[in-house]
């Protein structure tokens, strides 16, 4: 009888650890088994189709590792999923349904700028946390209390980077074009102090979304002579403007952001469209344990810098979940720096199941991210990244060097 009691008392702990039933969690947390619900908002569909998808699955794998693991409080994560067809009109009715009607706690992964400014009013006002990947300075500029932060460097810092990438190309006069948008004016400013500072001038032009050509606008900016054009849209507009540049016989150098220029355009145009153009995007760590991780259970080489923050930022929000001992918004918003910056001494982790493991320990954990350190600033800005240069030969994207 007494051995039984024995191995009856060894086989509750190990299925109390495994299930974070470590934790000193009140009675009525652990009875309440319903699962803990969170969400993507991504873009399935729209400007920013090509990335919806694989950011939702990546969350999934998430998802999947910890209920395997015997998700958080023996509850499991439900992970719901929304398309915002990168528009600010279907993004809010989607965030209002994960909101009213799904009772989320936190939803994750908003891209388009315009989409997470009009999403994150309804977070806050509703506590609901928000974790995205837009980058337009403006965002984390809202009063947001708190219940937002972002894994995507800001616009003032990717704006920096494609002046000094200019400069570096050897550009004395640029001109930057693109729709209009959350980021517009800060990538105009950033780019043109940039460029400014290392005695070169920059103009401008902001042109109407959803056109079948931008020549006019292309005209008015060859008028001066620029030896280098920011392509600033996204990737429809930028496959038309690019078919117009090409016609005009321009042989100044082009430089677009990697979300506009990418292997869905390279496959919509002739080779010879796309050739030599250069692109600029944040970096994911790909030397780190996390990165090489979510590469091997997507099974790709290259995973793109909107996919691992997504990755990352669900698995922040289920260990802040678990080191507050409660569900909601608020507590991840509370807990999610305690997870990702702790003090010196702290458990390194790239990944929840093994974050949970040390929680349950009461360990100090620091997670390292696949987009990179995951530390934030005080309005939720990421505080530092690493940027990616290409170039495109052959109809092919071609790493020059990663800073």
């Amino acid at each position: 009888m007494m051995t039984r009691r024995l191995a009856d008392r060894r086989n509750f702990l190990a299925a109390s650890a495994l299930g974070l039933g470590a934790f000193a969690m009140p009675a009525w947390l652990r009875a309440q088994g319903a699962p803990i619900r969170i969400a993507t908002l991504v873009p399935m569909t729209g400007a920013g189709g090509t990335y919806g998808p694989v950011m939702n699955k990546a969350a999934q794998m998430v998802v999947a590792e910890v209920n395997a693991a015997g998700g958080i409080f023996g509850r499991k994560i439900e992970l719901l999923n929304e398309d915002d067809q990168t528009s600010p009109e279907a993004g809010v009715r989607a965030a209002r349904k994960l909101i009213d009607v799904d009772k989320v706690v936190a939803i994750c992964g908003t891209w388009a700028s315009s989409v997470t400014s009009a999403v994150a009013p309804l977070c806050w006002e509703s506590k609901t946390f928000l974790a995205t990947v837009s980058g337009a300075d403006s965002i984390t500029q809202l009063p947001h209390q708190g219940y937002l932060v972002r894994t995507q460097p800001t616009t003032t810092l990717q704006g920096r980077k494609f002046g000094e990438f200019a400069l570096e190309l050897g550009a004395k006069k640029t001109f930057f074009m693109g729709p209009q948008t959350p980021f517009t004016q800060s990538m105009i400013d950033n780019i043109g102090a940039a460029v400014k500072k290392g005695g070169g001038d920059a103009q401008s032009l902001v042109y109407e979304d959803k056109k079948t050509s931008y020549r006019g606008e292309l005209d008015q900016a060859l008028k001066s002579k620029p030896d280098l054009i920011f392509l600033g849209g996204y990737v429809p507009d930028t496959t038309v403007l690019l078919r117009d540049i090409f016609r005009a016989g321009y042989k100044g150098r082009l430089v677009g952001f990697a979300y506009g220029v990418n292997q869905k355009l390279i496959d919509a145009v002739p080779a010879e469209v796309v050739e030599n153009v250069y692109t600029i995007a944040p970096s994911p760590a790909s030397t780190s344990n996390a990165y090489k991780r979510l590469a091997g259970m997507l099974k790709i080489d290259n995973v793109d810098p909107y996919t691992c923050q997504v990755y990352d930022q669900v698995n922040l929000m289920i260990m802040a979940l678990a080191k507050a001992g409660q569900v909601s918004g608020t507590a991840i918003r509370d807990n999610i720096r305690l997870v990702s910056q702790a003090a010196t001494g702290a458990k390194a982790v790239d990944n929840a199941p093994d974050g949970l493991k040390a929680i349950a320990a009461r360990q100090a954990i620091n997670y390292d991210g696949a987009s990179g350190p995951c530390q934030f600033t005080d309005k939720g800005d990421i505080s530092d990244s690493r940027f990616r240069y290409e170039q495109i030969k052959g109809a092919r994207i071609n790493l020059l060097k990663i800073v």
